[in-house]
């Protein structure tokens, strides 16, 4: 039997200190000086679509859809996102890798796409040089979805926490935007010294938001 090789869109200039392979993926685990702000790439995460005139009727690995778009919920390690009438995103952040559904109305996108978070204190000034959306928004409650460009690059970003001394953000867009997206963060993110953090840092990270 082939073992299956999967490689994600992400790349850093700087090399992991310790890697785990997972399902295919080599997972960065930790890096060092993992100041922050960070960056984590998360593109080994499976993630799902789902489409259904009636999302209503679903609860994607028991969790309700959110009924109003934009809005999304963080439960049981999994992030569900309601995207439009007929449209959810949902996640897996945490926990052992899930199964896709047996149902149609689902697909697996982890493949299709690069998905990375960025966490720390300079987080949201960092935010405003990569795109106009607003992403502190007076009324809006953490975790909630903005769909909108990122580089003029399309993208559902969810911002995970505003809390200040714990901001945090997720995003995917499609993956053959992958390296040069990264460049153009880290760029931006260059004058407030953003490295990269491996998942370690970001499954610590999201145990102090929910």
């Amino acid at each position: 039997m082939t073992n299956i090789v999967r490689e994600s869109p992400v790349s850093f200039e700087k090399t992991p200190k310790r890697v785990e392979n997972r399902g295919g993926w080599k997972v960065a685990m930790a890096y060092d000086k993992e100041t922050e702000p960070c960056i984590v790439d998360l593109s080994h995460k499976p993630r799902f679509d789902l489409q259904d005139g009636s999302l209503s009727s679903f609860h994607p690995f028991g969790i309700a859809v959110p009924e109003t778009p934009g809005m999304s919920v963080l439960e049981n390690g999994f992030l569900v996102n309601r995207m439009n009438r007929t449209q959810a995103s949902v996640w897996h952040l945490d926990g052992s890798p899930p199964q896709l559904p047996d149902d149609p109305a689902y697909t697996d996108v982890t493949d299709a796409a690069m998905c990375v978070a960025i966490m720390g204190k300079a987080l949201f000034s960092i935010g405003e040089k990569l795109t106009s959306l607003d992403f502190l928004e007076p009324g809006k409650k953490a975790p909630f979805l903005v769909q909108g460009p990122l580089f003029h690059v399309p993208a559902q970003i969810v911002v995970l926490s505003r809390k200040p001394e714990s901001p945090a953000l997720i995003f995917t867009c499609s993956r053959g935007y992958g390296r040069s997206m990264v460049k153009a963060i880290m760029d931006a993110g260059a004058e407030f010294n953003l490295v990269p953090a491996g998942e370690e840092r970001f499954t610590t990270w999201i145990k102090t938001i929910v």
